[in-house]
């Protein structure tokens, strides 16, 4: 039977179907392999550890997206985590998926509506007929709504996509009459496309992974590949100027900021380099709550600071609010 993860306790015993986050072998101290991973459901993760590791057990689960596990549940360093006897792979059904792949805590209905009531304030007739060949690819839109941000780091959760998109464009929105000199249909069409193209990198009905396309392609140039479609499909009635579908092109390519960071240019106008920080600024501050402030807090958690966050550049972050519920204020 599932047990939420969010209400393991030890000491105890779980057993059931988990999600298998990044399995990989390490060895111990007396040079022996070992299993560690996370084991994850829509309320939280756990680490997971088998401590005798066959490697054949290891080929059999290294790729799958759901496992069915047996294990202690016990305390380590103060955290609740899983001591396995038993792994293997395991196919949910659609009931069990549910229980198992979280989803935003937003509605995607509402969110979808507030991003195109955004994009209907764009100005330029090249820019709204762009735009519009995209909202009209239902097909397109509905992955949009379900699709996660990433498999593992920020707004890694059914919904995700829509959740960040719709965060960065409301950010710019609110931050553009202080820049009056950017160009806000560049800039928030730019945002609206930035990630779109993680609807064909990312799967999601079976687990959050990377497709063929995404491993091979990336969404970086798939969404530049999907610009030049939709552009053309735009036609002579509406015409985006060159220069412009250029611009938006190079937005996408360098929006990750950085070379080591994946980014196939860097930043080379003020609009792509606003959309990079707003970016950075979205993705970096989500992981850091979902790690210090999660809403469903990893059982076991104690201490004032989380372990290390290898995404921000493995610090430990400090889990503390000293504002709040303050002795002897009001509030």
């Amino acid at each position: 039977r599932h047990v939420n993860i969010d209400i393991l306790e030890a000491p105890g015993r779980v057993d059931g179907i988990y999600t298998l986050v990044n399995p990989q072998v390490g060895t111990t101290r007396n040079g022996d392999p070992y299993l560690k991973c996370l084991l994850r459901d829509a309320t939280g993760e756990v680490h997971g550890r088998l401590w005798q590791l066959d490697e054949g057990v290891f080929k059999k689960i290294e790729h799958a997206s759901f496992v069915w596990i047996e294990g202690a549940v016990e305390l380590y360093n103060g955290q609740v985590q899983v001591k396995l006897d038993a792994i293997r792979s395991a196919e949910p059904d659609e009931d069990d998926l549910v229980t198992l792949l979280p989803s935003s805590g937003r509605d995607p209905g509402r969110m979808f509506q507030e991003m195109v009531e955004l994009l209907r304030t764009l100005e330029h007739p090249g820019i709204l007929a762009l735009v519009g060949a995209y909202l009209a690819d239902e097909p397109l839109m509905q992955r949009f709504r379900e699709a996660p941000a990433a498999q593992l780091l920020h707004h890694a959760w059914l919904g995700g996509l829509l959740e960040h998109t719709l965060q960065v464009m409301q950010l710019a929105d609110g931050m553009l009459s202080l820049y009056p000199e950017l160009d806000r249909d560049l800039v928030l069409t730019g945002l609206f496309l930035h990630d779109l193209a993680k609807t064909e990198e990312l799967s999601w009905r079976g687990g959050f992974n990377y497709t063929t396309e995404g491993n091979l392609v990336g969404h970086l140039v798939r969404g530049v590949v999907m610009l030049e479609d939709k552009a053309r499909q735009v036609g002579e009635d509406t015409p985006l100027p060159r220069e412009a579908l250029l611009v938006l092109q190079h937005i996408v390519l360098s929006h990750h900021g950085r070379l080591e960071h994946g980014a196939a240019k860097l930043p080379a106008t003020p609009e792509a380099i606003f959309v990079a920080h707003l970016d950075d600024l979205d993705a970096k501050t989500r992981i850091a709550l979902t790690a210090a402030r999660p809403a469903s807090p990893r059982p076991g958690a104690t201490g004032d600071f989380t372990d290390r966050v290898w995404a921000l550049d493995n610090t430990r972050l400090y889990r503390g609010e000293p504002l709040q519920d303050e002795p002897g204020v009001d509030g």
